[in-house]
């Protein structure tokens, strides 16, 4: 562990890609990049977070991104791994954390916004994570968050003979909306990190589209699921049908992936 106040305590660490990226910071790769102040490269980053000697949140900025992967891919097995940033792939130091947590430094006070240091004297935005208190585009991004990884339970929620809704038919106008603009997506691609494809259990593949308002979560085996800026609270679900398998077929062939 780190003796002095320069030297960093590292909590947590996620990866900012077009593929992986905290879905609360944005809508996409672009979006989630500006919130930090990031340029959007291709390549993606690693954050690492964390406090000083003092207490103080701090997020590093890597560009050694398969650092970061090892690292959040073997604390999710539950194995130790020393993520220490190398300096020289560092490209920024930002005061603050991007995202909630709820641990903090043994030893250290508590986790506090720092007060001084280069970035605080350029007057650089302490970062902060986005309100999530009351529903909004935030909130909607974890709901969906939550869709994808326990799929089984809220699929075990929707009777099987939920059918897809047409385009110009079907009673619920604010889902055909949705759908006519993922089926835009198609013809026109979105900036990166809009659409993803992630593995799920056998050949299929969970799939996550974004917009201005919406979310939708889908497995290309089965059905979707819509949540709405406009519907606080509400995940609508979208039957296969005869078009549904066509469009995730569609709009997995246009996702990002993550590399492994």
């Amino acid at each position: 562990m780190a003796e002095d106040e320069d030297s960093l305590y590292v909590l947590t660490a996620v990866l900012l890609t077009p593929a992986q990226f905290p879905s609360v910071l944005g809508d996409d790769y672009p979006a989630a990049c500006e919130r930090l102040g990031l340029k959007p490269f291709a390549e993606g980053y690693g954050l690492v977070l964390g406090q000083d000697g003092a207490g103080a949140r701090w997020t590093v900025v890597s560009e050694d991104v398969t650092q970061v992967a090892c690292a959040v891919a073997a604390w999710d097995c539950g194995m130790e791994f020393d993520l220490s940033p190398d300096e020289r792939y560092v490209v920024g130091v930002l005061p603050g954390w991007p995202l909630a947590l709820s641990v903090s430094a043994p030893g250290v006070p508590e986790p506090h916004d720092p007060s001084q240091g280069p970035a605080v004297e350029e007057n650089r935005a302490v970062l902060c994570p986005p309100d999530t208190s009351e529903w909004g585009p935030a909130q909607r991004r974890l709901g969906a968050d939550e869709i994808a990884l326990q799929w089984a339970q809220w699929r075990a929620q929707v009777e099987e003979d939920v059918e897809f809704v047409e385009t110009g038919a079907g009673p619920d106008p604010q889902v055909r909306r949705v759908l006519e603009e993922v089926r835009a997506y198609v013809v026109t691609p979105p900036p990166p990190g809009r659409i993803r494809s992630a593995f799920a259990s056998g050949e299929a593949r969970t799939l996550r589209a974004d917009g201005p308002g919406w979310s939708v979560v889908a497995r290309t085996d089965d059905i979707a699921f819509v949540l709405l800026d406009e519907a606080p609270g509400e995940v609508r679900p979208v039957g296969r049908g005869e078009e549904l398998p066509n469009l995730l077929s569609a709009l997995d062939g246009i996702a990002v992936r993550p590399a492994a």
